[in-house]
């Protein structure tokens, strides 16, 4: 599929209703475990989003928009959300992420972008040139891939539980 900038949207406006449902009002249990060390629980992937969604997606698109001689991107650190306080309740960490993702999608639609604007460039500081074009089809990639891990994740919560059945689920042996 060809990227579409609607097509797009679609996903991306919904990711914060698709997050709330899987999440919210669950124990800490299924909110806080994760896959090992140096693995991320789902409460670790909301911050990651909130993270992304303050300083990476409209952020480096509003560089590859402008007339900026200088066109690179800042380092994204992707482990950030690891430095903010970790007791704040899933609820608003949802609240802040959607309040976010809906000023982010309204900016975006306000760039009323051509499509000659999504060939427009920036500097990635390890892929070099990026097109907007790429950029944005990543976003919507990394919502799915993050709602995939998030799954993942919890579903190995049971791992052994699941007894010889553990053999017909993927999930479980990926």
């Amino acid at each position: 599929m060809e990227f579409e900038l609607n097509r797009s949207i679609e996903i991306l406006s919904r990711t914060p209703d698709v997050l709330a449902s899987m999440l919210s009002g669950l124990s800490d249990e299924w909110l806080t475990n994760n896959e090992g060390e140096q693995t991320w629980s789902p409460y670790d992937v909301v911050g990651h989003l909130i993270h992304g969604e303050k300083t990476d997606w409209i952020v480096r698109s509003k560089i590859m928009l402008s007339n900026l001689s200088d066109k690179g991107f800042e380092p994204f650190d992707r482990f950030a959300q690891l430095n903010e306080p970790q007791d704040t309740p899933i609820e608003e960490l949802l609240a802040e992420f959607r309040r976010l993702r809906q000023d982010n999608l309204e900016v975006l639609k306000n760039f009323n972008l051509a499509e000659s604007d999504l060939e427009k460039t920036g500097v990635h500081p390890e892929f070099g040139e990026v097109h907007l074009k790429q950029l944005l089809a990543t976003w919507v990639a990394h919502d799915l891939g993050h709602i995939a891990q998030i799954s993942r994740v919890m579903a190995k919560q049971y791992k052994e539980e699941v007894g010889p059945w553990k053999k017909y689920l993927r999930i479980l042996n990926g």
